[in-house]
């Protein structure tokens, strides 16, 4: 059995799927995702056990070795995504039955959880393959999942928000797919790693470039990286507040790992800059995600919606690593993926808590929260602190890292745009503080902490953003392992 864990790890939520269309529409058919959410997590964190100790695991689907079948081939970069994944699956769950309670119709609640499950498998399936047609084909099933998930939200918005989100999309999903027929036409093959073998005897083709360029567009579009993340704020304010809370935690970051997986693994080493300088527009496009997102963020009343921003400007940090290269700027970027997982899965569950006592995640809504929901408010406030980088959080040490990586490779004035970049992260998080704890509420009707499923959700994130601010021994070091073999072309 443990040898099947690879193909176990995308064919549970694939089944489970299904299973929920049949449970029904009650909490029976939440405890059954929720049980294969926590089995998938079980199963990562073996794998990233193993991996980490014993090195790559290769599994052969169906007996037909690679390159001629299709091969799951689990590394240190992709297990580490695994286990983000599946625990933010797994952590959101928790609380989901909660939430989509006063957000989604009952009837529409079976529908909810198969299109979950759905897009769990979706992005664990793009994580686990090494084969890069398969890779579109489990990118469209967790893109298509996604869209159901954000058109069940609470309002007709909702539905204008799948709606631009499918555009958008699908516009990406094209471009990836050109791109890896333009690689496919070059080589004759689709295993990532006989692709990483055979793509340097093309040399300095323009073919091959087309198809880096095709595959890099498309994946910037998933990525939401400035500028083609205008898709982003509607999708996620308008989604049922724990669809964003799994989808910020997890959707980008698996993005983020094509972009790495294309750029580092496939691709000839420095192929990226025979034409351009790659390294030096990821910084730039970084930067100006980290202040047009984050003065968009400054200005919205509607905190979800604020929040969304955030995220983009945090996506221009993890770019940012990669601009800066090497070892170090790698593995800032890695580490980010974890602790960004972290806070903004924080973040978005607090507002989910809001959202489910109150109705509104507006300013106005949440004034005199702080003291009508003192656990609810307060887990807020600790993700808000990870999310500007204050000491003893885990936003402390991603900012550490990429401020360390700008520093070594000499270039002090992307240290100084990277801390004031935090700085207007306090602008944002200190209107929400202003508004829970100093002005008083809109109404005086009594409000009610949230429930203690959702509490328990929000305060798993709370202490982990605080424990992987203290004890940051296993990010750190995974992320070292990776980025060190990525940089140096290891398997």
């Amino acid at each position: 059995m443990l040898s099947h864990l690879p193909i176990l790890q995308v064919i549970l939520p694939l089944l489970g799927a299904p299973a929920c269309l049949i449970l029904g529409r009650g909490k029976l058919a939440w405890l059954f995702a929720l049980l294969v959410s926590a089995l998938s997590f079980c199963i990562a964190a073996i794998l990233l056990t193993t991996v980490y100790n014993h090195g790559v695991i290769s599994y052969a689907l169906g007996g037909w070795q690679a390159p001629w079948g299709i091969e799951y081939r689990i590394d240190l970069l992709n297990a580490w995504l695994l286990v983000i994944v599946s625990a933010s699956s797994t952590i959101s769950l928790l609380a989901a039955q909660s939430s989509i309670s006063a957000e989604v119709s009952l009837e529409k609640q079976g529908l909810f959880y198969v299109a979950w499950l759905l897009c769990l498998a979706g992005l664990l399936g793009i994580l686990a393959t090494g084969d890069a047609f398969n890779v579109f084909v489990f990118l469209e099933i967790s893109s298509l999942s996604t869209y159901t998930l954000i058109s069940l939200g609470p309002n007709r918005k909702s539905l204008w928000a799948a709606f631009r989100y499918l555009i958008m999309g699908t516009i990406g999903a094209t471009f990836i797919l050109i791109g890896i027929g333009l690689m496919y036409i070059m080589t004759g093959t689709l295993n990532m790693q006989d692709l990483a073998l055979r793509l340097p005897s093309a040399g300095e083709s323009s073919t091959v470039f087309a198809a880096y360029a095709f595959i890099l567009v498309g994946i910037s579009l998933k990525l939401a990286l400035f500028p083609l993340h205008l898709w982003l704020p509607n999708a996620y304010s308008q989604a049922p507040s724990i669809v964003t809370s799994f989808l910020a935690a997890s959707a980008t970051k698996v993005a983020l790992y094509l972009l790495i997986r294309f750029t580092y693994t496939i691709f000839p080493s420095e192929f990226s800059q025979f034409v351009v300088p790659l390294a030096d527009i990821f910084v730039a496009l970084g930067v100006l995600a980290v202040f047009s997102a984050s003065i968009g963020a400054i200005y919205q009343e509607e905190i979800k919606r604020a929040i969304a921003y955030s995220s983009i400007a945090q996506i221009g940090y993890m770019v940012i690593g990669l601009g800066i290269g090497g070892v170090l700027g790698l593995q800032a970027t890695l580490i980010h993926v974890f602790n960004h997982a972290l806070m903004k899965a924080t973040l978005f569950m607090a507002l989910a808590a809001i959202a489910a006592r109150v109705g509104a995640t507006t300013l106005t809504s949440m004034q005199g929260l702080g003291r009508k929901m003192p656990w609810t408010s307060f887990g807020f406030v600790v993700g808000g602190l990870s999310l500007i980088g204050v000491p003893l959080t885990a936003g402390f040490i991603s900012k550490w890292y990429l401020v360390s990586a700008a520093a070594l490779t000499g270039r002090w004035p992307l240290v100084f745009l990277i801390l004031l970049g935090s700085l207007l992260a306090i602008v944002y998080i200190w209107r929400v503080v202003e508004a829970l704890y100093f002005k008083p509420a809109a109404d005086n009707s009594p409000v009610k902490e949230a429930p203690f499923a959702m509490l328990l959700a929000l305060w798993l994130l709370v202490l982990g953003n605080v424990y992987f601010g203290i004890d940051t021994r296993l990010p750190v070091s995974i992320s070292s392992e990776a980025a060190t073999a990525l940089v140096e072309g290891r398997p």
